[in-house]
């Protein structure tokens, strides 16, 4: 194709006033349209609305456009409904390029909107010259494995495994322990229904007489390989290896309690962890009158700095189950901050201090101080230090991340955030996805979660992998990375540095090889080759030499 063959359409977009309010949008498009190769250019309103896509559809048409550019907000979030529209107008996909003139230019600066739209002129016609030079790409389709594997027999895994099992899938479920259920078993009663633990725990008997679900306990992940739709995980049982071939994976290894060990005098008989109350609860055996309650032991402080997120309701929940046995006792919980999210749980907490359960806020510069028959606690509200009778002191700790979550991690090839808990591609658009394909997290191993939250996303998870599960074929991304084989000489670095594994060394030719349904596109390979025989299909070095020359002026 031609110069002169090529006619570019360019849409910005105000986006409300989050680009309009502050960039000249009206002048950014009568710029482009004095750009070499755009025969369209206009302003919306919202270009991700019905009006805006019509728009696009209806323009393709009628000015024959063969490369369209929207310079709007994050690819990340909208490039793919965008590309969607092109193809329906007949555009292949990957002739489509989007500029991000919010997050990197409005947002930015929101104080000089004259500099942000002169900014927004050079990103708009580094992207123009960019798009002269797109080629077509066609996606990989992948043949599914219709089985799933679930990592974590607890309350998350087996939710998503009967979610799956009863949509008709082979489910294998591996669980580390000798049984399914997870810290379900060592939980008394689960908040706010006061239900009884072991009734969440029937499920087990539903699970493991399940015709699709194959449960393998006492077992370890030995090693994962593949790709989305086609995984291969090898597990340890017994001191024998089992393969087991599935079409995506679910991480669902849940979170242990910090042992309160080294705090406050732990020595679990006048002081216990909650852990330990649940156990005295289940067997009735709180004999104590008068108790108190310390929150947030061990978290939100230099070592671990995040709350919990279900401390606070499950030290609220036991002081209310010993109320309800014991009339005469008397409770006090010392907390630093409640969470007690949604209307729910605050009317749970409401209830406890209806029953004449104390609250006392501590400041963690002056921690409570345990003595024989009182706890020593300083309140800010009061201006003046309080003594509280004590019998027995329970310590709420924080869940922590598994100690082979990093193991596990690099198996997957996901990322881990900085207390070791599994990090989601993103926190609201994805929040059950990896960013590797196929692959999703529930329940405690993704955060702190009680039996809801973790049921829900255990839910979540399940649909996300049926979403896969349910087709026969899959189409993965096209802008994936490509050797040209005359040009490489085998040393290796591209296979060396991939972080997907989605390279590898063909012995007979000594060439490097790229797996395009493993391959991210990320660059990384191009960038480290040192003959540079890789090519970055719609990231290509010429593409990227056309936008950084023309951001000075015209090539």
């Amino acid at each position: 194709m031609t110069n002169d063959d090529i006619r570019i359409g360019v849409f910005v977009c105000h986006c409300g006033t989050n680009i309009g309010g502050i960039l000249d949008v009206p002048s950014l498009a009568d710029y482009a349209r004095t750009l070499p190769n755009v025969t369209y250019s206009a302003d919306n309103l919202y270009t991700c609305s019905e009006v805006g896509l019509t728009d696009i559809k209806e323009n393709i048409k009628e000015h024959k456009l063969n490369r369209v550019i929207v310079a709007s907000c994050s690819p990340r979030t909208h490039e793919p409904l965008f590309r969607s529209i092109c193809q329906e107008a007949g555009i292949n996909p990957y002739l489509f390029e989007m500029v991000n003139i919010r997050d990197q230019d409005s947002w930015v600066h929101m104080k000089e909107p004259e500099k942000g739209t002169e900014k927004a002129k050079d990103l708009i016609r580094m992207s123009v010259h960019k798009a002269a030079l797109l080629e077509p790409l066609e996606r990989v389709k992948v043949a599914i494995t219709h089985s799933a594997v679930i990592i974590g027999g607890g309350i998350s895994g087996m939710t998503a495994a009967l979610n799956l099992g009863n949509q008709g899938f082979k489910i294998y479920l591996i669980e580390k322990e000798p049984e399914l259920g997870g810290l379900l078993k060592s939980l008394n009663k689960v908040f706010p229904s006061n239900e009884d633990a072991s009734k969440l725990l029937e499920s087990r008997e539903i699970i493991e007489s399940h015709d699709n679900i194959y449960v393998y306990k006492s077992s370890i992940i030995e090693n994962i390989t593949g790709f989305v739709g086609n995984y291969k995980v090898i597990i340890k049982q017994n001191k024998k290896n089992i393969d087991i071939d599935a079409g995506v994976i679910i991480v669902a290894t849940g979170a242990i309690p910090l042992s309160p060990e080294g705090y406050f005098g732990y020595d679990n008989k006048n002081i216990i962890s909650q852990l330990d109350l649940e156990s005295l609860l289940k067997n009735d055996q709180v004999k104590a009158n008068n108790i108190t309650m310390i929150l947030c032991v061990g978290c939100r402080n230099e070592e671990r700095g995040y709350c919990s997120n279900i401390c606070c309701m499950n030290a609220i929940k036991n002081a209310m189950l010993i109320i309800e046995k014991n009339s005469n006792a008397h409770i006090t919980i010392l907390f630093r901050d409640i969470q007690t999210p949604g209307t729910v749980y605050e009317n749970y907490y409401r209830k406890a201090r209806e029953l004449g359960i104390l609250f006392i806020n501590y400041l963690p510069e002056k921690p409570p101080v345990i003595k024989k028959d009182v706890v020593d606690v300083y309140s800010d509200l009061l201006n003046q230090d309080i003594k509280i009778p004590q019998d027995l002191v329970v310590l709420s700790t924080p869940l922590i991340a598994n100690e082979d979550s990093e193991v596990l991690a690099k198996m997957l090839k996901v990322p881990l955030g900085e207390n070791k808990f599994y990090l989601e591609a993103h926190v609201k658009l994805r929040p059950v996805d990896f960013s590797t394909d196929g692959v999703y997290v529930c329940g405690s191993a993704h955060w702190p979660a009680d039996i809801a939250e973790s049921t829900s996303q255990a839910n979540a998870a399940a649909s996300r992998a049926s979403t896969i599960l349910w087709r026969d074929h899959l189409e993965v991304e096209g802008s994936t990375a490509e050797v040209e084989t005359e040009l490489c000489i085998g040393c290796e670095a591209c296979i060396r540095i991939c972080p997907y594994n989605a390279i590898t060394k063909d012995e007979e030719t000594d060439t490097a090889i790229v797996n395009k349904v493993m391959c991210k596109g990320c660059g990384l390979c191009g960038a480290s080759c040192p003959k540079n025989a890789i090519i970055i299909h719609h990231f290509t070095s010429d593409q990227i030499r056309a936008e950084i020359f023309t951001y000075g002026g015209e090539i």
